[in-house]
């Protein structure tokens, strides 16, 4: 079990269509994961079990969270509950850092 995660050791997973991830750090628990979008790229509508909680590290995401659509833009954040069908729409170049309960083990 590590309990840090530097940037050089955590490799990047293209996702196509202009879009990558990499898992930085994990426990059974918990798990937080880097997303990469180019403008234009698309998170495509979907559900898990897992409570998510999104934070903007860059650039600026249309956000749907089950009927509810909003602009985020650096900095601000988004909570999805289990069960809910979320998806984004990179409006330029960003980044997203998600936080997920309990951890995704299909990321791994």
């Amino acid at each position: 079990m590590s309990l840090f995660s530097q940037n050089d050791e955590t490799p990047w997973t293209e996702l196509g269509a202009g879009s990558r991830r990499r898992v930085l750090i994990h426990l059974p628990e918990l798990m937080q994961v880097e997303f990469g979008f180019d403008e234009g790229a698309v998170g495509a509508l979907h559900s898990h079990p897992h409570i998510q909680v999104s934070y903007v590290a860059e650039g600026r995401f249309e956000v749907t969270i089950g009927d509810q659509k909003q602009i985020v833009s650096a900095g601000g954040s988004f909570i999805v509950p289990a069960d809910t069908e979320h998806g984004v729409l990179a409006l330029e170049v960003g980044r997203l850092v998600d936080v997920f309960t309990p951890r995704r083990d299909d990321f791994l």
